[in-house]
């Protein structure tokens, strides 16, 4: 714990502040959509209550319906702390260079920190493969979502020699809204398939270790007996927790403090906010994002 604890001093350390200010009123927590707005709040409760106590002043959770919301709250200073998606991140960097800063990722049971874009369908539309989608519906999240939207709209179209627009090789592409309602339209047949993130660990049947899939399956939505997986993505790096540049830096450290030991001293809470089964959050810096901005921009 004390070299993680340095490894984040010396990385907070490598950003000087835009602006900073000498200190808070309060401090607001935004998490990204992809379920809906209670189960994210009800997750988050107890590190909103740890940072409370932790800063003393009152803190609040802010669930914006789309990620955009968050993106927006960052870049204006209405949210001071998020776990973004890397597309989410790069949008807001690309906006805003000296906006937020990123500090810690996800680390997963093996020690990666990264993830999947995994294409689903139900078991009884006997579809196995993108081969079969040609003329169904598929179901995108977010635009801003890294694994519900930019990874899959370039690497399918690369393997099926077509675009995602509407009629060309899919019957309809539409957006859902976000991971859990792909996840809940996919399982009512409300769309053939769709593409949601999963760090693509453990038992497809518990819906992996950690991500939409596994929260989905916690919460009782889903049966995965009952999804079948029909494509994957290349390893996506994890989004990073990112800060606001301008906090004070006495904030920043307690609050990456406080997330990277989160696992350690409350494990419970940890499961919810880091969606599943994970080590828990290392340091992470803003490199380790450059080939996900450069997509990002390609797609603008």
């Amino acid at each position: 714990m004390k070299k993680l604890i340095a490894a984040i001093v010396a990385t907070t350390a490598l950003v000087s502040p835009v602006l900073a200010q000498d200190k808070i009123d309060e401090f607001r927590i935004g998490v990204l959509g992809g379920e809906n707005a209670q189960d994210r709040m009800t997750s988050n409760e107890c590190l909103r209550k740890k940072t409370e106590d932790l800063l003393g002043v009152p803190t609040k959770v802010f669930t914006p319906a789309d990620y955009d919301g968050v993106i927006q709250g960052l870049l204006g200073g209405t949210i001071d702390v998020a776990w973004l998606g890397a597309s989410g991140y790069a949008k807001t960097y690309l906006t805003d260079p000296e906006a937020v800063e990123p500090v810690l990722v996800k680390v997963n049971m093996d020690g990666s920190y990264g993830y999947h874009s995994i294409g689903f369908t139900r078991k009884d539309t006997g579809i196995t493969s993108l081969e079969d989608m040609k003329g169904k519906t598929f179901g995108f999240g977010d635009p801003n979502s890294t694994s519900g939207y930019l990874i899959p709209s370039i690497e399918i179209p690369a393997e099926i020699g077509a675009s995602m627009e509407s009629g060309d090789y899919f019957g309809e592409v539409k957006f859902t809204g976000g991971h859990e309602q792909t996840i809940v339209a996919v399982a009512n047949g409300d769309i053939d398939a769709g593409v949601t993130w999963a760090d693509g660990l453990g038992a497809w049947e518990d819906g992996y270790n950690s991500g939409a899939l596994r929260k989905a399956t916690d919460a009782g939505l889903v049966n995965m007996n009952d999804l079948v997986q029909i494509w994957q993505s290349k390893p996506i790096p994890e989004g990073p927790v990112v800060l606001r540049q301008a906090l004070p830096e006495d904030v920043k450290l307690k609050v990456t403090g406080l997330w990277a030991s989160l696992k350690s001293i409350d494990p419970d809470c940890a499961y919810g906010v880091l969606q599943g089964e994970a080590k828990g959050f290392m340091p992470i810096t803003h490199d380790a994002y450059i080939s996900i901005i450069e997509a990002r921009k390609s797609k603008m």
